[in-house]
C-alpha cells in the first residue's frame, strides 16, 4: 500500500501545467534595457510564464535579449526556475530588422529543434516581413509531451494575406518535422480593426479550415491605449491532442498595466501590447489501486 501511495504522489508532482504566453514588447532593445521602472515590468510579466514568446526585438547589436535572460535568471529566488532562450536572427527587408525569441524554463521543458522558414514558394516569394522561425519544445511533465510553436508578427498593412500563408509555414513544418503533431501559431497578427477587415475572414485558410482551433476571441482587447479596442494578438491550435490538453477558458489577456498600477504612460513606456496566454494541462491523473 505505501509503495502505491508514493507512487501517486510521485506522479502527481512530476506533472504540472505549462502556461505559454506571447508579448510584442514594443521596440524592445538596450534602451528598455536600461530603464529600471520599464525592465522591472517586463521582467514580471515575463516570469509568470513558462515559455514566453517575445517580439519585435529591435536591436542591431544583438545585446538586450541576452541581458534580459540574464537579468531574468539574477532575479531568480530559485535555481530550478532558470530559463533558457532561442532567439532568431534578424529578420526583414533593407535595414529594419526584428527577431523574434523565446524564453523558457529549462525544468518544465527542452528545445528539440529549430526551424527559420525560407519564404521562398515559387511565384509566392517574400511575402513576410519577418519569416517564422518555428521552435519545437519537448514538454514531458504535460498532457502534450511536445509541440511546435511558430510565431508571427505581420505589417499591418499586409496582415490578410500574412495570416493566410501561416497555412502554408504550418504545412511546410510539417514536411520537415514528420513526426510532429501538435502546433501552437501565435504572435501579433495585427488581426483586427482595419487591418483585418471582416470579409477578409474567409480568404485566410488558417480561419477556414475548422482543424484549427483560434482561442482568442475577435471582440477581445490586447491594446495598452484606452482608445483603442482590437485583438491584435492571437493564439491558435492545431492537433487533437493539443486542442484536448488547453483549456479555452485558460486563454488570457495579462492585463500589466490594472495589475501593477501603472498609469497609461507608464504602461505605454513598456509596450502598446498586452501579453497573451494559455495554459497546457497537466496530464490527468489515474487511479491507483492500494
Amino acid at each position: 500500500m505505501f509503495s502505491s501511495v508514493l507512487l501517486l504522489v510521485l506522479c502527481f508532482h512530476g506533472a504540472m501545467s505549462l502556461k505559454i504566453c506571447s508579448f510584442n514588447i514594443q521596440s524592445f532593445g538596450e534602451n528598455k534595457m536600461s530603464k529600471p521602472e520599464v525592465l522591472e515590468v517586463i521582467v514580471k510579466c515575463i516570469a509568470r510564464c513558462d515559455i514566453t514568446l517575445v517580439m519585435e526585438i529591435k536591436d542591431v547589436k544583438e545585446r538586450a535579449f541576452p541581458q534580459l535572460v540574464t537579468h531574468l535568471n539574477r532575479e531568480s529566488s530559485r535555481r530550478t526556475d532558470e530559463v533558457g532562450y532561442v532567439i532568431s536572427e534578424r529578420l526583414g527587408r533593407k535595414s529594419y530588422k526584428e527577431q523574434y525569441g523565446f524564453i523558457y524554463r529549462r525544468r518544465l521543458v527542452s528545445v528539440k529543434a529549430v526551424y527559420q522558414y525560407l519564404d521562398a514558394q515559387i511565384g509566392d516569394e517574400d511575402v513576410f516581413s519577418r519569416e517564422p522561425f518555428v521552435v519545437w519544445f519537448s514538454s514531458p511533465r504535460t498532457a502534450t509531451k511536445d509541440f511546435v510553436i511558430i510565431p508571427i508578427h505581420t505589417t499591418p498593412e499586409k496582415a490578410v494575406r500574412e495570416i493566410d500563408e501561416l497555412y502554408d509555414v504550418f504545412q511546410d513544418t510539417k514536411q520537415q518535422w514528420t513526426t510532429a503533431e501538435n502546433f501552437i501559431i501565435m504572435g501579433d497578427f495585427n488581426a483586427a480593426c482595419g487591418y483585418v477587415p471582416k470579409k477578409q475572414w474567409g480568404n485566410i485558410r488558417l480561419r477556414s479550415d475548422k482543424s484549427f482551433l483560434w482561442l482568442t476571441e475577435d471582440t477581445m482587447d490586447t491594446t495598452v491605449k484606452e482608445s483603442t479596442s482590437c485583438a491584435y494578438d492571437r493564439i491558435v491550435l492545431h492537433g487533437e491532442n493539443m486542442i484536448q490538453a488547453v483549456d479555452p477558458a485558460s486563454m488570457e489577456v495579462f492585463d500589466f498595466k490594472s495589475a501593477f498600477g501603472l498609469t497609461e504612460d507608464q504602461a505605454l513606456d513598456v509596450s502598446d501590447h498586452f501579453p497573451v496566454a494559455i495554459t497546457v494541462r497537466a496530464p490527468r491523473r489515474k487511479n491507483f489501486k492500494t
